[in-house]
């Protein structure tokens, strides 16, 4: 199965989860989703998705100045970033429960 296509329906929903756990900049924030196992994500991919967050307002920013290259744009979840995650992450689990139900009942999965 092609993960990159399973990706663009929650991507949102894993940046959200990820700045759950502390504010990040774009290249942070891409290395938090790989390391937590999301690996096939691009670039641009998170710095649109943080865009389109921010735009949403779900997300607020600010700047933090740099000793070494160009200031850094940090993202923040705001009340209604956690409010979304929290609803997304329902319909995640209820979704992913299903999918379990399924591929158990056809002994697809253990």
């Amino acid at each position: 199965m092609d993960t990159t296509q399973l990706l663009k329906g929650v991507l949102d929903l894993a940046v959200l989860a990820v700045l759950r756990h502390g504010d990040g900049y774009g290249y942070d924030i891409m290395r938090r989703l790989r390391a937590a196992g999301i690996e096939e994500i691009g670039d641009a991919s998170v710095y649109g998705t943080l865009r389109r967050l921010f735009n949403a307002g779900l997300l607020t920013t600010y700047v933090v100045p740099s000793e070494e290259g160009p200031h850094r744009k940090y993202y923040a979840l705001n009340a209604a970033g956690r409010d979304q995650l929290n609803r997304s992450g329902k319909v995640w689990h209820a979704f992913a429960s299903t999918m379990d139900s399924l591929l158990d009942d056809r002994g697809v999965a253990a």
